[in-house]
């Protein structure tokens, strides 16, 4: 009896051991094992993107903003009735019912439903109340003024991941920390989002302060835009420097695309051709053809050329001009833009001269903007030029450049000889921290000499006037130099297209003190196709505005009187304008009241271009004079940013006067 009572109370002392050493095990010695086993049963950590870098033009105007939206994510084994909820759910959202099936039946505590919802959307998927769906908020990117820069702002993925333009270029700067948010799984299987959890706010990224102006790039694309449509044309581009700093002020390409919307674009529409597309330049190449010949002292501006009218022979090859000339100057060869005779002072160069003054101007290597992609043109190496190939990249074929590497090298000219690196980032800002990424412009060479730069601008002057192929670059008050390019489109295996071109300005305004320089191209216009019809005129559209917008002073302004006015006489007194008092008025532009419409009445059409670009609205100059009427009374809330605002224009004062100060104030006579 004994020995069984011993036998029981071991047994059930090795039981009690087997159950205390089990316990221990569970409770202290794997402790922190079943600890995480159980936190990714009840627990998830979700990653939230955090609120991106603003994007600001030159001016602080935001053009990328990040905001709140909520994302709406599902809890599968929640969901009673699955296919009344993939039906609710795709039909409200515009999902694919088989996918959305797919993702709701799979063996997960946490799917998401759809990302970055826009209000309206994620209104109306709550009124659903289905159940097992939840939200959390999240930061989605958003452009205000929609296409306006699409090209050079880029786009954002789902995943917040720059895709595109400045977004990807500096992504790492702008795209902040991610943040870090726990939800729960409760006793009834619920999801929970307890605010005790672990959590990390997100960090917003760096903002980007651009030297774009976004009422110039407007004015850009809004010019571009039509010329294209008007000529039927294949795509444009338009690009702005600031020649004294490589500052690109605007950038523009055709077809364009709304980068909140990007993916109902196709490729093709979000393409940045300015700094893409590369294409021969034809005879806005000229240029660099007569610094290289200047540079060498084999040519000088007033001799005599002969231009065989109309073509030339070389090597048993027919080389024609768009014209046939008999004798003409050098500057009437730029000017009037003889092929032929721009052979022959071609030929008078070396190979090599001439191949490294095409290099020193920037050509076949990329300029070095802060865009992803650029292409570096094409230039073949000297010792691989056939013997024709001189003779054709003097008149701008045989060579592929992009309109960016045209802007800088016609820049140069304007800038007093600095081959300037372009850049669109003026500024880095984390808070208090500032970082200039060009605190100076970068000087890549001087291609040519100073006596050689003064001597092209005379030349390329000589193309705006009368008798010039540019005089649709003309800009009333501002003396315009620049070059006119008609180039036939080459293609692979199949040589120069007969109907094909490819038409291009490239330019420079005041002559003396230049503000801005622009290229211009129009791929594949109809009808009319030369340089000088198809991209002048953008030119001059594009920069007169501008040059109002910046308050660029014409060339020959007087003080005391408006530019072009006649001395007084007899017959004609000068008139001024009058304020209610009675006493002239002088040259002013009053700010704004903040954020409302200003009171433009009385005013000239450049100071309310001034103040409308202000508020980032675009002017819709109609008449001539000064402001008779506005779309809006004064005081009123302004249209978003980007829209045109109507303003009427009116003359009154008579005779001359009024006429000279019509034409400079509205850039028209030009």
């Amino acid at each position: 009896m004994k020995s069984r009572l011993v036998l029981v109370l071991v047994v059930f002392g090795a039981w009690g051991l087997l159950i205390a050493g089990r316990l221990w095990s569970l409770q202290v010695a794997r402790h922190d094992e079943f600890v995480r086993r159980a936190e990714r049963q009840q627990q998830r950590v979700i990653e939230l993107d955090p609120p991106r870098g603003t994007i600001l033009d030159a001016r602080g105007r935001e053009v990328a903003v990040s905001v709140e939206v909520e994302s709406a994510f599902a809890v599968p084994r929640e969901i009673g009735d699955l296919a009344a909820t993939v039906e609710r759910l795709a039909g409200t959202l515009g999902l694919d019912r088989g996918k959305l099936t797919r993702q709701l039946t799979l063996d997960r505590e946490f799917v998401w439903v759809a990302r970055k919802l826009d209000p309206p959307q994620a209104r109306a998927v709550k009124a659903l109340e289905l159940p097992g769906i939840y939200f959390l908020e999240e930061s989605k990117r958003y452009y205000p003024l929609r296409d306006t820069a699409a090209h050079v702002l880029g786009y954002v993925g789902t995943d917040n991941q720059g895709l595109g333009g400045l977004e990807a270029r500096y992504d790492r700067s702008v795209a902040g920390k991610p943040g870090r948010r726990t939800v729960l799984r409760d006793a009834r299987r619920g999801m929970a989002l307890p605010p005790g959890l672990p959590s990390a706010a997100p960090v917003a990224g760096h903002d980007l302060h651009l030297t774009l102006d976004a009422a110039i790039q407007a004015i850009a694309e809004q010019e571009l835009a039509g010329a294209v449509q008007r000529l039927r044309a294949r795509s444009g581009s338009v690009v702005l420097l600031d020649p004294a700093t490589g500052a690109v002020v605007a950038m523009a390409s055709w077809p364009g695309f709304d980068p909140n919307r990007f993916r109902d674009a196709d490729q093709e529409a979000r393409r940045n051709r300015v700094v893409l597309d590369a294409y021969e330049p034809g005879s806005t190449f000229k240029m660099i053809t007569a610094a290289a010949a200047l540079e060498q002292g084999l040519v000088h501006p007033d001799e005599s050329l002969d231009c065989e009218m109309g073509g030339i022979t070389l090597a048993g090859v027919r080389i024609a001009d768009h014209k046939p000339f008999g004798r003409l100057t050098f500057r009437e060869v730029i000017a009037k833009s003889s092929n032929v005779c721009t052979i022959k002072t071609a030929l008078r160069v070396a190979n090599r001269d001439f191949y490294e003054t095409i290099r020193a101007f920037g050509f076949g290597t990329p300029t070095g903007i802060d865009l992803p992609g650029e292409s570096p043109g094409l230039l073949m190496p000297v010792e691989r030029w056939p013997s024709l190939a001189k003779a054709y990249i003097s008149f701008g074929q045989g060579i592929s450049v992009t309109p960016l590497q045209l802007a800088t090298a016609f820049a140069a000219v304007a800038n007093g000889g600095r081959l300037l690196e372009p850049y669109v980032v003026e500024r880095i800002v984390d808070g208090d921290v500032t970082v200039r990424p060009h605190p100076e412009p970068v000087d890549r060479g001087r291609p040519v000499s100073p006596r050689t730069l003064a001597i092209l601008r005379e030349l390329l002057a000589g193309v705006t006037v009368e008798g010039g192929t540019g005089m649709g670059a003309a800009i009333a008050g501002y003396p315009v130099a620049g070059k006119t390019g008609t180039a036939q489109k080459a293609v692979p295996g199949r040589g120069y297209l007969p109907d094909q071109f490819v038409a291009s300005f490239a330019g420079f305004a005041p002559l003396d003190r230049p503000a801005l320089v622009g290229v211009v191209v129009i791929d594949d216009p109809r009808g009319t196709y030369h340089g000088g019809e198809a991209a002048a005129p953008v030119f001059a559209a594009i920069v007169g505005k501008a040059l109002l917008y910046l308050n660029v002073p014409p060339e020959r302004e007087r003080p005391e009187r408006w530019p072009f006015e006649p001395e007084p006489t007899d017959e004609e007194e000068p008139q001024q304008f009058a304020d209610a008092a009675g006493e002239p008025e002088t040259e002013r532009v009053a700010p704004p009241l903040p954020g409302m419409v200003p009171d433009l009445s009385g005013r000239t059409a450049r100071q309310a271009v001034a103040l409308l670009a202000e508020l980032g609205l675009q002017p819709q100059l109609e008449g001539r004079g000064i402001v008779v009427a506005q779309q809006l009374p004064p005081g009123s809330p302004p249209p978003p940013p980007g829209a045109l605002f109507r303003v009427d224009l009116g003359t009154p004062v008579p005779g001359a006067i009024a006429r000279a100060r019509d034409e400079l104030d509205t850039g028209a006579g030009g």
